[in-house]
């Protein structure tokens, strides 16, 4: 396989500058075939990982395994709104059906001397490689995490290590046909910097915390792979 470190395309600059996302609702069938599917994780798995770690590991939900996936949405949110309608719950329960296919993407901290803030940019590399490389062979795709994601029983029930994260779950299809409905995006005159000694630095919004909370790391080693 011939590798490059730079090649122009202008089509896949398109891709980066027209990207949206596309409601996992609005999503249909076709899914990726096995083979797209692995091409699309291999792009995911080719990203930047200072110390060669692959703090991610991929679960993949196609046909009843996202039927199963959504029994235990539905049993998880039963017990934890005892209130709920049956349509709520059975809402919850077919969260997974709305698309043809579901990968989920879990951060897992692997023991290394590297910063665990590198780890967690290279699981935001694989996310958005997955995404990609989903456009790329034609399908919408939307990045959600909604509560299932952060909710421990469901994480125990679906495999998932106590100490693991899930970074998303990728909702795959093909998108209806049109132009899909884009929203406001950054505005570089607000965030972008040409640095000098002297220049204001333009930071965008003031942030709502006095911190990343982040647990201290050794940041003297920067270089990535």
């Amino acid at each position: 396989m011939d590798t490059w470190s730079g090649k122009p395309s202008n089509e896949t600059l398109e891709y980066l500058l027209k990207r949206r996302s596309v409601k996992a609702d609005d999503l249909v069938e076709p899914g990726p075939s096995e083979e797209q599917l692995s091409e699309i994780l291999t792009a995911a798995s080719r990203v930047p990982d200072h110390g060669k770690v692959v703090p991610f590991y991929h679960l993949v939900f196609q046909g009843d395994a996202r039927k199963h996936a959504g029994d235990v949405f539905g049993e998880v949110y039963s017990k934890n709104n005892p209130e709920a309608e049956g349509v709520q719950v059975e809402r919850e329960r077919n969260r997974f059906m709305r698309v043809p296919l579901v990968v989920g993407l879990v951060m897992r901290m692997r023991k290394s001397k590297k910063p665990l803030w590198e780890q967690l940019m290279t699981v935001g590399a694989a996310s958005q490689n997955l995404v990609l490389a989903a456009n790329a062979h034609g399908y919408g795709v939307q990045w959600l995490t909604e509560w299932y994601a952060y909710d421990e029983a469901v994480k125990a029930k679906l495999g998932i290590s106590e100490n693991d994260a899930v970074a998303g779950f990728f909702y795959i299809g093909t998108a209806p046909e049109g132009v899909q409905e884009e929203r406001e995006r950054p505005d570089l005159n607000k965030i972008v910097t040409h640095w000098g000694p002297q220049t204001p630095i333009k930071k965008g919004d003031e942030y709502h915390m006095d911190k990343f909370d982040f647990p201290e790391t050794d940041v003297s080693v920067v270089k990535r792979s």
